[in-house]
């Protein structure tokens, strides 16, 4: 019985070896992608690449594979893993693969990548078989604290950040611009959970910082860091008070105490980016996302429309169409 048990697994594991190589050879386009601190699973950034990658597949009939995270030098060990086999484009997700991902192109100059968040460094030359997939994160967040300094009741607003490096400070930076330009009595109390990596996946430093500021009269706490947000929500759930998302829709993690969330279409940056290659318009280079080419936005819908007062929605969206338009400039620091 058991010897029959292994070779059924054998034969089982030899079937679904097969249908992958086939579906690997029929595919219109092989992708690899590499995730960011945290993985699949943060109900944020990471997820939002993966759901880039699902409708590029359902839709153009892609073929791929993806790594979860590791540490260090597992990023670049990463990439080329996947430039050595035959896969035609190659994702990082995260500012983190700036350098390893340029190194990796540079090396495998006939294989194309794509790095969202990467990070632009004066007189450095980014490969022409790269895209560097930047957002204009300040935008969405100014959107988000536009509705905090409208909503507020007790005019102390909260924002609590991951990592502790210019990346982070374009959204805190956009949200207290947002806040001000609607409600200028109000104050900003600002935290951080670190300055590494770890900062993107510490739900309980996260919520060790919300409950201060909860704590000292804040009412809503705009984060974005990653699945240490899922701390800050928990923080709302206990105080009764409110919290915004970042990056993804993230009214699940804590239904009724999520006021709004900041989106950041990372799905939409990888699916395109999928798109065009198929189509041989793949360009290297830098390609930004803000209001405008619907990379960054806020949720509102029946979630959350009874959180979010008509009048309110009203001035938002004046906002959004002046920040468009550039009638308003959105501070990045």
């Amino acid at each position: 019985m058991k010897k029959r048990l292994i070779i059924l697994v054998v034969v089982l594991a030899v079937m679904v070896g097969c249908a992958k190589r086939i579906e690997f050879a029929e595919a219109t386009l092989r992708v690899g992608l590499v995730f960011d601190v945290g993985g699949r699973g943060d109900k944020s950034f990471n997820d939002s690449a993966y759901r880039g990658l699902e409708k590029a597949k359902e839709d153009l009939g892609i073929y791929y594979e993806y790594i979860e995270p590791g540490e260090g030098s597992d990023r670049e060990s990463g990439l080329r893993m996947l430039a050595n086999q035959k896969f035609d484009l190659i994702f990082g997700i995260g500012f983190m693969f700036s350098d390893d991902i340029t190194h990796v192109a540079r090396e495998f100059p006939d294989k194309k990548f794509a790095c969202v968040d990467y990070t632009v460094q004066p007189g450095r030359e980014i490969p022409p078989n790269l895209a560097a997939l930047k957002f204009r994160e300040e935008e969405g967040s100014y959107l988000v604290g536009a509705i905090a300094g409208l909503v507020t009741k007790t005019n102390k607003l909260g924002f609590v950040g991951g990592m502790d490096i210019p990346l982070i400070h374009k959204f805190e930076s956009g949200y207290k611009a947002g806040v001000r330009r609607v409600n200028p009595k109000a104050t900003i109390l600002v935290g951080y959970a670190g300055v590494t990596g770890e900062a993107f996946k510490n739900p309980a430093k996260g919520k060790e910082i919300a409950l201060s500021q909860y704590g000292q009269g804040v009412d809503i706490i705009y984060h974005a860091s990653g699945s240490t947000g899922l701390g800050v929500f928990e923080a709302a759930r206990e105080k009764k008070a409110l919290a915004i998302g970042v990056d993804s829709d993230q009214y699940y993690e804590a239904p009724g105490f999520i006021l709004t969330s900041m989106i950041k279409r990372v799905d939409n940056s990888v699916y395109n980016t999928i798109k065009e290659t198929i189509a041989g318009q793949f360009k290297g280079g830098v390609h930004t996302f803000g209001l405008e080419e619907d990379g960054v936005g806020y949720v509102y819908d029946e979630n959350n429309k009874d959180l979010i007062p008509g009048e309110v929605r009203k001035k938002v969206e004046e906002l959004k169409a002046q920040i468009i338009k550039g009638e308003i400039g959105v501070p990045k620091e």
